[in-house]
């Protein structure tokens, strides 16, 4: 497992739609790009919760763009007009991550898209381990791309890190959110998903994911730990939840059951 690097060679627009500003932009590999820069809001954090997110949903089957990582030099911004992309440009120098550019992709409408009952059980599933704030009717993070489901967006993935403190808890602790997931009515086999995520999805798997984030992506001013102490929260986190899945599921189904 493994990511691709390219080169941001040209900007093209915002994407103001993503509370994060993220922007499309040519590669040097000659293929568009969603780009998540380093300098949003919430800074290299958001860029890890994008790359374990969308690589946790790889590993368990489901359909996200390629993740890579984009690099920006320090050129780029120089002439942007809009103060507050050319601020944002200018804050990103140095690696970034990027989803591949799904041309064509409609935003995924749960009135009009019928979603298989296990797809919707794996997602739900998914995001209840990452702990992802940020799959709702009103911000669906789905695409629908040639008739499959496409996910996207998973900067609001592993809130935890946002304040750090007593991870823990957020490990092992219950998630009321999943109360709000957009494909919580149709998510009938959480039982069966559960099963499929386990065999897919083992801590060895979840360790190699972690071990994508580069370590530039890791080194917080607002905290005192290196990348390795870092990357081995994050692991033990995704391990912890992982554990006690069971949990999880029973969790969404008792929230599935007060909805249907």
């Amino acid at each position: 497992m493994s990511l691709r690097h390219v080169r941001i060679t040209r900007y093209i627009m915002p994407l103001r739609e993503g509370g994060s500003l993220p922007g499309l932009a040519d590669g040097d590999d000659g293929f568009k790009y969603v780009v998540k820069f380093r300098g949003n809001g919430h800074g290299p954090k958001a860029l890890v919760a994008e790359l374990i997110g969308g690589e946790v949903a790889r590993a368990l089957g489901l359909r996200v763009p390629e993740l890579v990582l984009a690099s920006l030099d320090a050129a780029f911004g120089r002439t942007e007009p809009d103060e507050e992309i050319q601020e944002l440009l200018q804050n990103s120098t140095g690696t970034n991550v990027a989803l591949h550019f799904l041309a064509g992709a409609i935003t995924f409408d749960p009135v009009v898209v019928t979603v298989d009952a296990l797809e919707a059980s794996l997602i739900v599933w998914l995001d209840s381990l990452l702990t992802n704030i940020d799959r709702t009717v009103r911000n669906t993070n789905m695409l629908h791309w040639r008739k499959e489901l496409w996910l996207i967006d998973h900067g609001s993935c592993l809130y935890f890190h946002h304040a750090w403190e007593n991870w823990e808890h957020h490990a092992t602790g219950p998630f009321a959110p999943i109360k709000d997931h957009v494909l919580l009515p149709y998510a009938e086999r959480l039982q069966e998903a559960d099963a499929l995520a386990h065999e897919r999805l083992t801590p060895a798997v979840l360790d190699v994911i972690v071990d994508l984030v580069p370590d530039d992506l890791l080194q917080w001013p607002d905290s005192d730990l290196d990348p390795v102490d870092i990357r081995a929260v994050y692991k033990r986190f995704l391990r912890l939840r992982l554990e006690r899945s069971a949990t999880s599921i029973s969790e969404a189904q008792h929230a599935r059951t007060a909805l249907v």
